[in-house]
């Protein structure tokens, strides 16, 4: 199931078990999926679902304790150290419902550290940045600060941040969690447009009406996939 030119991950009988003393919590269980490339998925479920684990697994943050998880047709946990530090800084792209900018950087600077991270060269991460920050409509504030912007261009510009090493996956955490409904709707339809460019979109929410916004759902309970929903058309 890992040749399919079409397959970006595929999940085997995943498991993530949690040692509490002399308690073994099974924080995942049974987890078997793939995604392809350009889906846009929902992960769903209630807080303690494993909604978490399951993203930090595929966003490489984390390890199971069993199964496969192949990326890109690669088995991840083949990879050495090095090898997934640069998977997550240049195939995945992460953003948090806290927008874990740097308070004293630019939006311009803030977007570009993934590229200085890659070692990229001045005239490259300065094309990059822009084009991302012009993905996101955020090019005529580039020069502010956090401090100096709204919760919703703070989310736009951690969104260019993800984006601009051109990662196989954007991964998001809840990522309207702390704006308003309006703002929130205006981050959807970006994430909508990023997905129509040819992006993977993974998201975990636990509200329906946010879930709703992708092309299929997979539904966590008490660590195991309950249903996997997708959508017509």
């Amino acid at each position: 199931m890992t040749n399919e030119n079409n397959t970006l991950i595929a999940a085997e009988d995943l498991w993530k078990i949690y040692q509490l003393g002399k308690q073994e919590v099974n924080a995942l269980c049974e987890a078997t999926f793939t995604i392809s490339r350009n889906e846009f998925v929902a992960i769903m479920g209630p807080s303690g679902s494993g909604k978490s684990t399951l993203m930090n697994i595929i966003g490489c943050l984390d390890t199971p304790t069993k199964g496969k998880y192949h990326l890109n047709g690669k088995l991840v946990s083949t990879l050495s150290d090095n090898e997934l530090a640069y998977i997550r800084n240049t195939e995945i792209g992460f953003v948090f419902q806290v927008f874990n900018l740097l308070p004293r950087a630019t939006a311009f600077h803030n977007v570009e550290v993934p590229l200085i991270y890659k070692g990229a060269k001045k005239k490259e991460r300065e094309n990059k940045t822009l084009r991302a920050l012009e993905m996101v409509e955020m090019n005529d504030r580039m020069s502010h600060r956090p401090s100096e912007l709204s919760g919703g261009e703070r989310q736009r510009v951690a969104i260019a941040r993800a984006l601009v090493n051109e990662p196989s996956i954007l991964l998001a955490d809840e990522p309207t969690g702390n704006l308003d409904s309006k703002t929130g709707q205006e981050i959807l339809s970006l994430f909508h447009k990023i997905h129509s460019q040819g992006n993977t979109i993974i998201m975990v929410s636990h509200d329906r009406d946010i879930a709703d916004q992708a092309q299929r759902i997979l539904f966590l309970k008490d660590g195991k996939i309950i249903r996997d929903e997708r959508k017509g058309g």
